[in-house]
């Protein structure tokens, strides 16, 4: 198993990145960079290439509406171009308020734009000419206002011919599509005691398509991480973001962590949370959320039992685990990464 963090990326760009760069030396095998409407990720992934010299640097995500196919795979092999190979490309639909809201554009058809995007990278990563038609059309043809467009590859070459690509995917047809066709997979809200009976169904299905070249599907999930006989506090630390995520990510009947959170068996607290996240009451969504929600998504507690959390992660599928390290003194932080990667 693989150790990993998310980016803080509503605060100091540089510095969280330059912190990022400490943990490297720590054990940390990977950060990944998010996007969301904040900063966009790809210039912060090429500070971070600069600045580290053994870390895989991931987006998560890249949406697949704000930037055509062929942006999104000069992208990816732009970074591990200059990173040395250690890019991996986090991709998904992100949802209609980022969309529409921010980018402009309709959300339509986010498995087949999904889809195509992670063949068309595939595709332009291995210097193929390009001439596809469907979504997305490479070249524009005639009919659809192209004049002098022709079918081309990609100017340079790539270092890997096969960069990873994971997903982003919650809904059981999009999740079954990840196990299809993905390198790996990125749950959100991932609570391991609960994930079989949530997607396993649609895992299965998409393994049994599965290419038998990509391997096994790899899947990064965790949560905060805290260890100490008094650091279960730590766990209230999680209700904020999971507040935002199940009442503040989509309207009403169209919040994809929503409908996570009844699917895993909180459909009255789910909708209590909404309630007060789209009314302005903020905090008083995040105090609604479960104790149980707080404590299953996160690693909080003395040794052994953060020790059993991350048996829990791994028997549920989880290959890399992704954390976000929290301790009162400085320091903390590395000796946090430090110590489980000794465990994995």
């Amino acid at each position: 198993m693989e150790l990993s963090m998310m980016l803080d990326y509503a605060g100091d760009a540089r510095r969280a990145a330059d912190q990022a760069a400490e943990l490297e030396s720590a054990g940390l095998d990977a950060v990944w960079v998010a996007e969301a409407w904040g900063f966009d990720s790809p210039t912060i992934m090429g500070y971070l290439a600069a600045r580290t010299e053994r870390l895989k640097i991931g987006s998560a995500i890249l949406n697949v509406y704000s930037r055509t196919p062929g942006l999104i795979a000069q992208t990816a092999a732009g970074l591990d171009a200059v990173s040395g190979g250690r890019a991996l490309l986090g991709l998904g639909a992100s949802g209609p308020q980022v969309v529409e809201g921010w980018h402009g554009k309709p959300y339509d058809k986010p498995l087949g734009r999904t889809r195509e995007t992670v063949d068309l990278c595939r595709r332009i990563w291995r210097r193929e000419t390009i001439d596809h038609h469907g979504i997305t059309d490479m070249p524009l043809p005639p009919e659809k206002g192209g004049r002098h467009g022709k079918p081309l590859k990609i100017l340079t070459r790539p270092v890997r011919s096969a960069i990873p690509v994971y997903i982003a995917s919650l809904g059981p047809a999009n999740v079954a599509m990840t196990a299809e066709i993905a390198d790996g997979w990125l749950p959100t809200l991932f609570i391991p005691e609960k994930a079989r009976a949530v997607w396993g169904a649609p895992l299965a299905e998409g393994a049994a398509k599965r290419p038998a070249e990509l391997g096994p599907l790899q899947t990064v999930a965790g949560g905060l991480l805290a260890i100490g006989e008094d650091a279960a506090a730590v766990r209230d630390l999680a209700r904020p973001q999971i507040a935002l995520y199940v009442g503040g990510m989509g309207a009403v009947g169209k919040n994809f962590y929503n409908d996570l959170a009844v699917a895993y068996g909180y459909e009255e607290e789910a909708r209590k949370i909404q309630e007060l996240y789209l009314s302005g009451r903020k905090r008083d969504a995040a105090a609604a959320v479960p104790d149980e929600f707080c404590e299953l998504m996160t690693l909080c507690g003395p040794e052994g039992y953060v020790r059993e959390r991350i048996e829990a992660f791994r028997e549920a599928g989880v290959t890399m685990l992704n954390v976000t390290p929290v301790g009162p003194e400085p320091g903390d932080r590395a000796r946090l990464i430090e110590t489980v990667k000794n465990w994995l």
